[in-house]
């Protein structure tokens, strides 16, 4: 009786082992995972990322049940059209962002708000969780008051995850620091009872942000009309030099004369695209237009 019950105390303990165990993640397939997010996202993985991969990777791998990474690469690719494929990508994609970040670029935007007749629109392209897109809305109203209820802010990602909670609108109170107490109770509901701490977007500055999932390196992108102002900010610091130029050469028709593009404060645009020349701080022109 003792051994049988030995045998079965062993059962649960090997099992926990097995879940908690770290899973080999191979150079073949490490770089067969690098290939397949360059492939669908653009994004560059060099190989200080392989931890990052690896520990966003395994929680998927886990909630599967899948025992291993060469598994994992084997459901994805026996189905290109699989609904793993969007999993795989929100959780290799990177989501750092905050209300006003940046901020020299939001007087920029505002100034050239004022300057352009009715009727304002602006693409954030990387809008994460919101924070950006809402940072444009909130600028274009207050610089153009009344004037403010023809812009339109389109705001896409690639991340269908990030999308959901900026449509929610939904964020911790610490999280809107950046912004005045004035700022906090026009634009922010407070949550009360069990949502004291949080806030939400009035339906009013929600209602000028338009939010869809959309991947730059897709052939074709479902928007609508020319921008008097794109934000790509800290998304081509992911790509190659190739994909960089390709997108921006593709932003040239979207802009609207006398258009601004505002880009991240480590990326640099002035050596990679003959299109744009460098207006301001991170902030571009067109070429042709000078």
């Amino acid at each position: 009786m003792s051994g049988s019950s030995s045998s079965t105390n062993k059962e649960p303990a090997s099992l926990l082992t097995q879940m908690v165990q770290r899973l080999p993640l191979s150079d073949v397939h490490f770089r067969r995972i690098s290939q397949l997010i360059y492939q669908r996202a653009g994004i560059v993985l060099a190989e200080h990322k392989r931890e990052m991969v690896y520990n966003r990777l395994v929680r998927r791998l886990r909630l599967l049940g899948i025992p291993d990474f060469g598994s994992y690469l084997v459901l994805l690719e026996s189905d290109i059209n699989s609904a793993e494929w969007q999993a795989f990508v929100n959780a290799l994609t990177t989501n750092l962002t905050a209300f006003f970040r940046e901020a020299h670029h939001f007087p920029i935007l505002a100034e050239h708000a004022r300057s352009r007749p009715n009727g304002y629109c602006v693409w954030s392209t990387a809008a994460s969780t919101g924070e950006e897109p809402y940072s444009i809305a909130i600028t274009l109203s207050e610089a153009l008051g009344q004037k403010a209820t023809g812009t339109q802010v389109w705001a896409s990602d690639i991340d269908t995850q990030v999308l959901e909670k900026a449509e929610a609108g939904v964020y911790r109170q610490e999280d809107l620091r950046t912004l005045t107490p004035a700022q906090m109770q026009r634009y922010f509901l407070r949550g009360t009872g069990p949502h004291h701490g949080l806030v939400r977007v009035r339906p009013e500055l929600a209602a000028q942000v338009h939010f869809q999932p959309l991947n730059l390196l897709a052939p074709e992108w479902a928007l609508r009309g020319q921008f008097d102002a794109i934000f790509c900010r800290n998304v081509m610091i992911y790509f190659d030099k190739e994909t960089q130029e390709r997108i921006l050469r593709r932003f040239v028709p979207l802009l609207k004369p006398g258009g601004l593009m505002f880009a991240g404060h480590s990326e640099n645009f002035s050596q990679l695209s003959r299109d744009f020349y460098l207006r301001g701080q991170t902030v571009y022109g067109l070429t042709k237009e000078r």
